[in-house]
C-alpha cells in the first residue's frame, strides 16, 4: 500500500490551486470526452461546481464571465467548448505590464515627496485660468504643509514661492503675488488633533491594564 502513495510533488501542477485537485481532474476529463455535446454539459457541470464555492456570486454575470475564464485557464485552453462569453485570448492574459517609472531617486527638496512634483507638472499642462490658478493655490499650501512636518514650526511664505518656482522650471511664477497662503496653525491643527486623540487611547489603554492587574487575584 505504501507504494501506491502519491506525493504532492509527483502530481500534476494545479494551475489555479483555490479549486483544488479534484477540480483539475475533472477539467482533464472534460478534454478528453469526444462528443462534443456530452463535452458542454460537462463544461456546464464543472462551471457549477466553482460557482458553489462562492454561491453569493454565482448567479452575477460578470462572476460567470470569470469562471469561464478560469476553466479555459485551469485547461490551458486545450478545452473545446461553447462558451456565452467566448475564449479569452491567451497571449493577452500572459502577458506582462509595462514595468513601472521609477521616481526620481534623489529629488532636490525630499520633504515635498514625488508627488508634488508629478502635481505641478500636471499644473504646467492646464490653460491659464480660475481652475489652474485653484490648484497652484492648493499646490503651494501643500508644499508648505510638508515644509511644517518636516522642518520647523513657521516658512515665510517667499520661500514656498521660490520653491515652486524652481521646481516647476520657472513656469510658475508667485513671487510677486498680494495673496497669502494659509496660516500654519491652520495647516498644523489636525496633525496635533490625530496626535492628541492617539495619546489619549495609549493613556486609556494603559489604565485599563493597570485596573485589571490589580484586580487579578493572588494565591
Amino acid at each position: 500500500m505504501i507504494d501506491n502513495i502519491e506525493y504532492n510533488t509527483e502530481r500534476e501542477h494545479l494551475i489555479i490551486p483555490e479549486y483544488g485537485r479534484h477540480l483539475q481532474k475533472m477539467v482533464n476529463h472534460a478534454k478528453t470526452i469526444e462528443n462534443r455535446d456530452d463535452r458542454n454539459k460537462e463544461a456546464n457541470a464543472i462551471i457549477a461546481v466553482m460557482g458553489n464555492l462562492q454561491p453569493h456570486l454565482r448567479d452575477v454575470p460578470d462572476f460567470q464571465h470569470k469562471l469561464w475564464d478560469q476553466l479555459f485557464i485551469i485547461s490551458n485552453f486545450e478545452l473545446d467548448v461553447d462558451s456565452p462569453y467566448g475564449v479569452p485570448d491567451k497571449a493577452l492574459l500572459e502577458k506582462k505590464p509595462d514595468p513601472l517609472d521609477y521616481p526620481q531617486n534623489f529629488p532636490k527638496y525630499r520633504f515635498y515627496g514625488n508627488n508634488i512634483k508629478t502635481m505641478i507638472d500636471v499644473a504646467n499642462t492646464w490653460e491659464d485660468g480660475e481652475l489652474k490658478e485653484a490648484l497652484i493655490y492648493s499646490i503651494a499650501n501643500h508644499m508648505k504643509k510638508c515644509f511644517l512636518n518636516w522642518n520647523k514650526d513657521t516658512v515665510d511664505d517667499n520661500v514656498i514661492f521660490n520653491h515652486l518656482y524652481e521646481l516647476s522650471d520657472g513656469k510658475i511664477n508667485l513671487k510677486n503675488t498680494d495673496e497669502d497662503l494659509s496660516d500654519a496653525s491652520s495647516l498644523l491643527r489636525n496633525k496635533k488633533k490625530y496626535n492628541s486623540s492617539t495619546n489619549s487611547k495609549k493613556t486609556y489603554k494603559k489604565n485599563t491594564n493597570t485596573n485589571s492587574n490589580r484586580n487579578r487575584k493572588r494565591y
